[in-house]
C-alpha cells in the first residue's frame, strides 16, 4: 500500500484548527470581505504539476481562516445556525478519518450500528413513537423531502396508485395543504416531488404565525381524496408552535370521511422543544402526527451537515426511498441499510456525530441546553425592550426573538436594516434580518450551546452602540 505522511497532514490541519477553536471567545464573528480578495488567494489556473498535500493544507488554512464566519463563537445569532458541540467535532474527525461509505451495512458495519443506536435515542429524547423510522440526511430540506416522499407514497397507495412504479402522470390528485407562513423548504420539497410549489392550498396563519386550525378544518371539509398537510414546530420568525392536537383532530375527521391523510411537521429547530421539560408543552399532540423533520445542526449543535427525517410509518418511508440492485449486498434484517431511509446512495456516516452529541449530553444535558437557549432569548428581549430603542414584536416562547429598531424619523424599516448592517460590520456579534407582514425586522436566533449571559450582554451592547 502506498504510504502518505499522515502525521504532517494532521499537523498541518489540526494546528490551525486548534488555534481557530481557541480564538472563538474573542475573534470577530464576521468580517465582510470582497470576494475577489478570496479568489486571489485560492484561485488561478489548475496547476500543471501537483503540489505537496501538506503544502496545500497549510496554504488553505492560512488563506481562508481570516475569512471564516465564526458560527460556533457563542455570539452568532443569525438565521438559525447552531454551534459545534465538542463531541460532534470529535466524532466527525473520526468519521472523515475512517472514510466509511455508510449506505450499506455490509461495507460499514460499525458505523451502521452506531447510527441505528442514534436513531433510537433521537426518538426517545423527542418522545416520538419508538417504532418510527429514522433517516439521517443532510439537513432540514432533505428531511422534509424524505418525509413528504413517504407521505406521497402512502396516501396514493391507499387509493391504489403505486407512485414509485407509475409516477405522477395520470395519478389521482393529491391535495397539499400548507400554512401561509410555511418555511421555504416546504414548497421546494414539493417542487422536487413533482407537486409544484404553487399548487398548494394555503391556510392562513394567525397573528403569532401559527396555522389557523378553524380555517384548516374548513379547508379540509372542502377537499376530497389523498391529502398531505404540512405544519411546523418553531416558526422561522416568531418561533411559534402550531396547535398539534387540533391539527391531529382535524386530520382524523378528514380520514373518517374517507380521505387518506398524512400530517408532516417541519421542525428544523423547534422539534427539540419536546426534549425539555420547560418547553415540552409547546409540542403537545405532536406525537399523534405522521412525520417529523429536524436539523441536528441547529438546536442539537451537531456539526454541518446533519438532518433527521422521522416517519411513523416505516413501510411507507422505506418504500419511497429504497432501491435494489443485483450487485449490492443488502442487509437481511439483522441490521439496517441507511440507503433505505434517505435519498442518497453513497453517504458519509453523519449519524456518528448525532450519537456522540447525545451520548455526551445525555437526556438531562439536552433538556438543560434547550432550556438555556430559550432563557437567553428571553434575556435578549428584556434587555432590548428595556433600552427603549427597540421593540420585540413576538412572544418569545422558544429561542427566536423578532426585533424592530425604533427610528427617530419613524422610518423603522430602513433603520432596522442599518442597525443590522452596522452590527455585522462591527464583528462583535452577527444578526440577520427578515420581512414579516411587509415590514423589516431583525431576527435573533439563540442556537449555540456555548452561548452564555456574557455573550448576550456583549451583543446587546454592540447593538445599542450601532443603533446610537
Amino acid at each position: 500500500m502506498k504510504q502518505s505522511n499522515w502525521d504532517k497532514i494532521i499537523e498541518a490541519a489540526m494546528g490551525p484548527a486548534g488555534e481557530y477553536l481557541a480564538s472563538l471567545p474573542d475573534r470577530p464573528v464576521y468580517r465582510p470581505t470582497d470576494p475577489d480578495r478570496i479568489r486571489a488567494l485560492v484561485g488561478g489556473p489548475l496547476p500543471e504539476d501537483g503540489v505537496d498535500a501538506v503544502e496545500v493544507v497549510d496554504a488553505l488554512a492560512r488563506s481562508i481562516e481570516p475569512h471564516v464566519t465564526a458560527h460556533a463563537s457563542g455570539r452568532y445569532f443569525g438565521f438559525v445556525i447552531g454551534g459545534l458541540h465538542p463531541a460532534s467535532f470529535g466524532a466527525d474527525l473520526l468519521g472523515v478519518t475512517w472514510d466509511q461509505n455508510a449506505g450499506l451495512y455490509a461495507v460499514a458495519q460499525g458505523v451502521a450500528i452506531v447510527e441505528e443506536v442514534a436513531a433510537g435515542w433521537v426518538l426517545d429524547v423527542l418522545g416520538l413513537p419508538s417504532n418510527a423510522s429514522v433517516g439521517f440526511v443532510t439537513g432540514g430540506q432533505m428531511a422534509n423531502y424524505t418525509c413528504l416522499a413517504a407521505a406521497r407514497h402512502r396516501v396514493l397507495r391507499e387509493v391504489g396508485w403505486d407512485v414509485e412504479a407509475q409516477g405522477l402522470q395520470g395519478a389521482p390528485k393529491v391535495n397539499i395543504v400548507v400554512k401561509s407562513e410555511r418555511h421555504s423548504t416546504i414548497p421546494r420539497a414539493l417542487r422536487l416531488l413533482g407537486f409544484g410549489d404553487s399548487t398548494s392550498t394555503l391556510v392562513p396563519s394567525d397573528a403569532d404565525s401559527r396555522i389557523d386550525t378553524e380555517e384548516l378544518e374548513r379547508t379540509l371539509a372542502g377537499l376530497e381524496g389523498p391529502t398531505i398537510v404540512c405544519v411546523e414546530a418553531g416558526n422561522i420568525n416568531h418561533g411559534s408552535f402550531d396547535d398539534y392536537s387540533a391539527v391531529a383532530d382535524a386530520a382524523d375527521r378528514h380520514r373518517t370521511r374517507g380521505n387518506p391523510t398524512w400530517v408532516h411537521v417541519d421542525g428544523a429547530f423547534g422539534l427539540w422543544a419536546a426534549a425539555s421539560a420547560a418547553t415540552k408543552h409547546l409540542t403537545a399532540g405532536m406525537d399523534r402526527l405522521d412525520s417529523w423533520s429536524t436539523d441536528a445542526h441547529k438546536t442539537l449543535n451537531v456539526g454541518y451537515d446533519s438532518g433527521v427525517a422521522i416517519c411513523r410509518h416505516p413501510a411507507s418511508h422505506r418504500a419511497s426511498m429504497s432501491i435494489q440492485a443485483a450487485y449490492l449486498v443488502q442487509a437481511d434484517g439483522a441490521a439496517r441499510d441507511q440507503m433505505d431511509w434517505n435519498p442518497e446512495f453513497s453517504r458519509r456516516a453523519r449519524g456518528l456525530a448525532v450519537y456522540a452529541t447525545l451520548r455526551s449530553l445525555g437526556r438531562a444535558g439536552v433538556d438543560e441546553m434547550v432550556e438555556r437557549l430559550c432563557s437567553l432569548a428571553r434575556l435578549f428581549a428584556v434587555r432590548l425592550t428595556g433600552s427603549g430603542k427597540a421593540e420585540v414584536v413576538n412572544d418569545v416562547v422558544f429561542n427566536q426573538v423578532l426585533v424592530r429598531w425604533i427610528a427617530p424619523d419613524g422610518n423603522h424599516n430602513d433603520f432596522t436594516d442599518q442597525v443590522i448592517t452596522k452590527v455585522q460590520q462591527d464583528g462583535t456579534a452577527y444578526f440577520s434580518g427578515t420581512t414579516w407582514n411587509g415590514h423589516r425586522f431583525m431576527r435573533i436566533s439563540v442556537s449555540d450551546w456555548a452561548t452564555d449571559e456574557s455573550d448576550v450582554e456583549r451583543a446587546v451592547a454592540a447593538l445599542l452602540r450601532c443603533a446610537g
